[in-house]
């Protein structure tokens, strides 16, 4: 773990809770997408964004009792994520499937810079676990990016 005076487990705790509040973001997001998706590829898009979203969703619990464990706060509520997050508000219904892949391709790419930063300050602090934790989210993550990429074509 981090040495006294050093500042990485703090830098880890606001790292965990940046993605945190990304994933929770993204998650709203995707499963927004699923509710209102339209068109031919209705069904297969429908059924992409849903497992997207579970897959976030399964992911948010464990990044946040890594802040914990690590005695750090994490999010307390929606203003808390919405102050966090990097992920932009898509409050449209009506936006058509294209721009819905096309968003959350580039959303996920801002989570997996997130990632990327958490990966070095876990590093930083000497936190195995959740480096380990965080390249089983990167690839996850790179996962989405590539069915999303391979979708938009």
């Amino acid at each position: 773990m981090a040495k006294a005076g050093d500042n990485s487990k703090k830098e880890l705790i606001a790292a965990l809770n940046g993605v945190l509040a990304d994933t929770y973001a993204l998650y709203i997001k995707t499963k927004n997408f699923h509710w209102h998706v339209a068109g031919p590829r209705f069904r297969d898009l429908h059924l992409m964004f849903d497992e997207q979203a579970q897959q976030l969703f399964g992911t948010v619990d464990i990044i946040a009792e890594r802040a914990r464990k690590q005695d750090g706060d994490t999010l307390t509520s929606i203003g808390s994520i919405a102050k966090h997050t990097k992920i932009k508000d898509q409050d449209s219904t009506s936006i058509g499937p294209d721009k819905m892949v096309t968003e959350l391709k580039g959303d996920n790419e801002t989570l997996h810079e997130r990632l990327e930063t958490l990966k070095d300050a876990a590093e930083a602090a000497n936190d195995n676990a959740t480096s380990a934790l965080v390249d089983e989210w990167i690839d996850a993550c790179e996962e989405r990016i590539w069915f999303l990429r391979q979708t938009a074509k």
